[in-house]
Order: C-alpha cells, then sequence, then structure tokens
C-alpha cells in the first residue's frame, strides 16, 4: 500500500475529497461488457441459457495510468438451469471483488429464479431473489505532519460484513432480452465509524433486440442499460454487430461519461473472449490512460451418458 505525504494545502483537499468517495462508493461497480454477463445486476438471469450452464469473468482496470490506487474490479458469474420436483428453474453464484485506493470490498451473491415458459412466443421469464454479504474494508497508511490527525480520518484497518438482498425478472427469447432489477434492497451498512455509511438501492433496466442479416451470417444487436439509484442515472447504448455468431465488434456510449470500443470471439472449444477498451469523456481523462476491460465466458451442457444396452440375438440362444 502506498503511503502518502500529506502537507497543509492537500490535507485540506483530503477532507474535501473523502466524503465524496464515501457516497461513490456507494454505487456499483460499472463494466461496458456486463450484458455478456448479467448475473451480478439481475438474479432473474439465472438459469436462462436453455439448459447450458454459464460461467463468465470480467476484469476492469479503470483509469490505466491513474497510479496507485486507481479501481481494479473482478466480476465472476456461474449459472445453471435446474428442475427440482419438475419445476424449472435456475440457481447462480455471483463474486465480486473490487478494490480502489485504501478500499477492498468483497461481494458474494446466491441466486435462485422460478422460470416460465410463455409458449405463444417461445419465451422464457425468470423471477429471481439473490440472498449474499457485502465485506467492506479499508486498510489506510498515511503520513501525517506533526499534529496533524483527525479523528474523521480513519487511521486503521476496519471491516464489516453485512447481509445484502437482491431481485429480477429477466425476459429472453432466441431474439431478445428484457430485464428489470434491484439491488441492495435492505440497503446494507458499509464500513464501521468514521465512514459509516449505507448502500443505496440500485435499479436495472436492460432491454436488447438481436436481428439478422446477409443471409444470417449476420447480426446486428442493439441494446440499452439504465442504472440509477433515484437520484443519479447513467444511461448506456450498446451497439454490437456479429458475424457467424463466433466474431463480434461493437461501441457503447454512456451518456456525458465514457465512449467504449469492444471486440470479441469464440474459439473452437466454445470459449468466448472479449476485450473493450473504455476512454473517458470527463475531465478525469486528463489523468489516465483509458480504462480496460477483459472477458471470458463458457457454456456448456453435462450431458448423462446412458448405459450401454444389451440385445439378445437368437443365434446365440
Amino acid at each position: 500500500m502506498r503511503r502518502v505525504t500529506v502537507n497543509k494545502i492537500s490535507f485540506f483537499l483530503l477532507m474535501l475529497i473523502l466524503p465524496v468517495l464515501s457516497v461513490f462508493s456507494q454505487q456499483d461497480p460499472q463494466f461496458n461488457q456486463i450484458l455478456f454477463n448479467p448475473l451480478s445486476i439481475n438474479p432473474g438471469f439465472a438459469g436462462s441459457q436453455k439448459n447450458m450452464i454459464g460461467v463468465g469473468a470480467i476484469n476492469r482496470i479503470q483509469w490505466s495510468g491513474f497510479g496507485e490506487g486507481a479501481p481494479l474490479t473482478t466480476n465472476l458469474g456461474i449459472n445453471a438451469p435446474i428442475a427440482p420436483f419438475g419445476f424449472k428453474s435456475g440457481v447462480g453464484l455471483s463474486i465480486l471483488n473490487d478494490r480502489f485506493g485504501f478500499n477492498s470490498d468483497i461481494g458474494l451473491n446466491l441466486s435462485y429464479a422460478a422460470r416460465f415458459n410463455i409458449k405463444k412466443v417461445d419465451g422464457n421469464l425468470g423471477v429471481g431473489v439473490g440472498v449474499g454479504f457485502i465485506n467492506n474494508s479499508i486498510n489506510p497508511t498515511w503520513n501525517y505532519p506533526a499534529g496533524g490527525t483527525d479523528d474523521a480520518i480513519p487511521d486503521q484497518k476496519e471491516s464489516s460484513i453485512n447481509l445484502d438482498l437482491s431481485a429480477g425478472l429477466f425476459y429472453n427469447t432466441d431474439y431478445m432480452f428484457f430485464g428489470v432489477s434491484a439491488l441492495h434492497i435492505n440497503e446494507t451498512k458499509m464500513n464501521k465509524a468514521p465512514l459509516s455509511a449505507r448502500y443505496t438501492r440500485q435499479f436495472y433496466l436492460t432491454g436488447g433486440y438481436i436481428i439478422d442479416f446477409a443471409g444470417n451470417n449476420w447480426q446486428y444487436e442493439p441494446s440499452v442499460l439504465i442504472h440509477t439509484d433515484l437520484k443519479m442515472n447513467k444511461l448506456a447504448i450498446n451497439s454490437i454487430v456479429r458475424y457467424n455468431k463466433k466474431f463480434w465488434g461493437g461501441v457503447s456510449y454512456r451518456v456525458a461519461e465514457a465512449l467504449t470500443a469492444m471486440v470479441g470471439f469464440e474459439l473452437f472449444n466454445g470459449v468466448k473472449i472479449g476485450y473493450a477498451y473504455e476512454f473517458s469523456l470527463t475531465k478525469i481523462s486528463k489523468y489516465n490512460d483509458g480504462s480496460h476491460e477483459f472477458y471470458v465466458g463458457y457454456n456448456f451442457q453435462l450431458k448423462k451418458e446412458k448405459p450401454p444396452q444389451q440385445y439378445k440375438s437368437l443365434r446365440f440362444l
């Protein structure tokens, strides 16, 4: 952990920045490729992939070149369909590791979704809930000037583990998807005093459609993601073109915040790999070289081997 020397001017600025960081840290980490792995923002997604087990991971290196303490976030999601007592359902596990500055937060969420077939449109609706915990920790290391300590600034390691609840609906067909979800429903507490705060409820609205053209070898997939806490709103507009369902590329525009370019491909064994580069449209772009995201995904099906059949021949009776 880096050590910071604080003079009178920077100490005053620090007093202004810390409350902002405390409020900002209540917002969920943002990913440009989250629609490739939406379980972390919508528990209703669990089991939606037609008898396939899905595994996906996204690693985001935010503000590259900003220096030590820049946000580094990793998200892992696993989901699978199940049918207890013949009732179609889905289960999922989402793990989030978010590090920024002196903070290191870990979230783990278990999801369950009841799934309903809508035959008229060949669609599938998931009604999901998520239960998990968030472990917030801060481990500051400061070099204060003589007599410069302040009770409002933490000077030792603190951590807290708290319950976290979520819920969501996710509807999809072969050519479209729509989701609405709410995270941090119970507004779980963050760190202990003096940085005592709570996660505010976060709401997500997602939707997208796939359009075939040029002999079905090419597909165009526009989509949107709206993220709000009912005080601040974020809108991301995505546009992706796919070739032969194996290669894709596109752009994403997060209104007034960032512009992102995305590329990806699928290997012969079904592993999907994606990369996104984000250029900030805010003033912070002067102090970093952009943000990088890496995505890896794999969908597979567990097949039960049938026992070999034995046949009797009249010739050998």
